[in-house]
């Protein structure tokens, strides 16, 4: 038993010697002191030039891609003003997808709507959206139809939210500037 660990123990070893020899002729990376400067500012900055490093105030967010937050979008913002008046059964702003569940307005109990609203864009244009309307027609013994008619309703709907989505980017005009800190040893 003794000696399998002895041969282990030399095992491991043979291999971690290989494994560092093999690193650049023998030497570590880093490991030449006159070619890193001394200032832990100057290594800093360096390594976040080069996207080394981490930072914990970026701990646990991904980075596979970049969106911006939900309410600066003004066609997020403006779709979901439109649509309040409907329960949401999906709303996924990175996936750019907005869709209702079934609703009915109480006049006719055998007949509901969804809408389902795709970002195609972020920017307020006319073909950033593509919305369909469904209607659920069910009948005595439970029997439903469920038909695309996104027709008027579609267009309707569009027309709303791009104006709304224009009202919104209208009155955020200046407010998304980045902020500049004032250095207080200067005042």
């Amino acid at each position: 038993m003794k000696q399998k660990k002895i041969q282990l123990f030399l095992t491991l070893a043979l291999f971690c010697a290989l494994f560092v020899s093999s690193c650049k002729g023998g030497k570590l990376p880093g490991a030449d002191a006159r070619q890193i400067s001394p200032d832990p500012r100057e290594r800093v900055a360096k390594n976040i030039e080069e996207g080394r490093g981490f930072r914990l105030s970026n701990f646990g967010k991904t980075k596979s891609g970049t969106f911006d937050f939900a309410s600066s979008n003004e066609l997020w913002r403006a779709s979901l003003d439109v649509l309040d008046f409907m329960p949401l059964a999906l709303a996924n702003y990175s996936g750019g997808i907005i869709v209702t569940d079934w609703y009915s307005d109480g006049s006719s109990s055998d007949e509901a709507v969804k809408i389902s609203i795709r970002f195609l864009s972020n920017q307020i244009r006319s073909d950033a959206l593509s919305i369909k309307v469904f209607y659920k027609n069910c009948s005595m013994s439970n029997n439903c139809v469920v038909t695309d008619r996104s027709g008027d309703l579609a267009n309707d709907l569009s027309r709303k939210i791009l104006t709304q989505a224009a009202v919104y980017e209208k009155q955020n005009v200046g407010k998304n500037e980045p902020y500049v800190r004032s250095d207080p040893e200067k005042k």
